[in-house]
């Protein structure tokens, strides 16, 4: 080995960043590599929950990313039919909202890392895992070996060292939607002094996601199903603008703006777990779990999992049970991401709001409790399961009873149907975490 380190983090961007900042603080020797020149893009919806902005506070970089994004205050949801607008998300989170394109987030993340002491090594592309007995003890790069305690791989989706490690996949998951996104200039709300608002959305078959990012620009996504993907292509242009014209607020909200660059596509993902640990090896961020993106917790999710991580490593370290600690925060990331994930991809799912589901949420719009609790669901705070309790879905089955006459039958088979999944997705993780 030419170097020898306590930790060697494969990927530097929202989950490598963090953990090697908070990791180089406790003293350790961390190495954080990434084959990217930064700054750079990624695709991302890069918006960031308050569960986020509070471990970016702990970071030590909040504060700075507040100068440059303005901080979202406010959120209004239109889900069909059903509107909730809701002021105060800080008052009621403890933090606001932020969205950073990944092109700044991440390079800020790295030089953090820097500042910390970790040994940055960008342009920098891992070929091999090093074994030795059975158990990863280091990494072969384009620069020569590196030897390490532990290996972190946080380089996303398509991981390299998931991949060589051999971390099988389970409880995949197909895609259900097209991401489309595009930046504008001139959109209210867009300077860093002005409280943004998030607009997060599903009008008939287009789902929706904006809010003002950096340098006075404003994010919108538009994300059809992903069988119209061809229909959509023919005329992006087109497509994309009459979709945003579906719903009236958020099309009234961008007014004259203009946008910058090109619509931004992404169709070939889907969602998982990996198996997130082993000998001398773990996984974090996109690495180990990726879920629909729907309602943008990417980020947060990687922020929230690396604040959990970074102690069990300095214990893990520390002792003789290194991989059993490691298991355990992997089974922690699966009771923790387990009901979100099936919730975003519920959120994603294909085609036009079922009669069902579409009187729940005008529950939700019309209780200011509900809508709270809603929000608290997409900060992570609250499992959904909290939110869907027979109290709310009983009424709504009702309600729709009276109020749909003509589809009394089909809204019983999706309440029998969502029974089903239910109870086959509660069995599926009793058996994942017994085994």
């Amino acid at each position: 080995m030419s170097h020898r380190f306590d930790i060697v983090i494969v990927g530097a961007r929202c989950a490598g960043a963090p953990l090697a900042v908070l990791l180089a603080r406790a003293g350790l020797q961390v190495c954080l590599l990434d084959r990217s020149r930064f700054p750079s893009d990624t695709p991302s919806t890069h918006g960031i929950q308050p569960a986020g902005v509070r471990v970016l506070d702990d970071l030590g970089v909040g504060a700075r990313l507040r100068r440059i994004t303005p901080a979202i205050d406010d959120a209004l949801v239109a889900l069909g039919r059903s509107r909730m607008e809701y002021r105060g998300i800080t008052a009621l989170l403890g933090s606001p909202m932020l969205n950073v394109r990944r092109r700044i987030l991440d390079a800020v993340l790295v030089e953090a890392a820097a500042d910390a002491g970790a040994t940055v090594m960008t342009e920098t592309t891992v070929e091999d895992l090093v074994w030795e007995g059975g158990r990863v003890v280091g990494v072969q790069t384009s620069q020569g070996a590196l030897g390490a305690a532990l290996v972190v791989g946080a380089d996303g989706m398509n991981s390299t060292v998931a991949r060589l490690a051999g971390a099988e996949v389970y409880d995949r998951t197909e895609p259900g939607r097209l991401f489309t996104w595009a930046y504008f200039e001139g959109v209210a709300g867009t300077a860093v002094a002005d409280t943004g608002m998030l607009a997060l959305g599903k009008i008939g078959d287009n789902a929706f996601l904006a809010s003002p990012t950096d340098d006075g620009l404003y994010l919108t996504a538009v994300v059809p199903s992903l069988s119209r993907k061809d229909e959509f292509m023919a005329d992006l242009d087109g497509a994309y603008t009459s979709a945003v014209r579906t719903w009236p607020e958020l099309d009234a909200l961008m007014g004259a703006a203009r946008r910058v660059g090109p619509i931004r596509v992404m169709s070939r993902w889907h969602g998982y777990f990996r198996r997130s640990a082993g000998p001398g090896w773990v996984l974090v961020g996109d690495a180990g779990h990726f879920k629909d993106p729907t309602p943008g917790q990417g980020i947060a999710d990687a922020l929230r999992q690396v604040a959990r991580l970074a102690p069990t490593i300095e214990q893990a370290l520390g002792g003789a049970n290194t991989d059993q600690l490691l298991h355990q925060w992997w089974r922690w990331r699966d009771q923790d991401a387990w009901e979100m994930y099936w919730f975003a991809h519920d959120m994603g799912s294909p085609g036009s709001t079922r009669p069902l589901v579409a009187q729940v949420q005008a529950r939700i719009a019309s209780s200011d409790g509900l809508t709270e609790d809603l929000i608290r669901v997409l900060n992570h705070d609250l499992p959904p399961s909290e939110l869907a309790k027979p109290a709310l879905v009983l009424p709504a089955l009702l309600a729709g009873f009276k109020g749909e006459r003509g589809q009394r039958l089909s809204i019983l088979r999706e309440a029998a149907e969502l029974v089903r999944t239910d109870r086959r997705r509660r069995h599926r993780f009793a058996h994942r975490l017994s085994a």
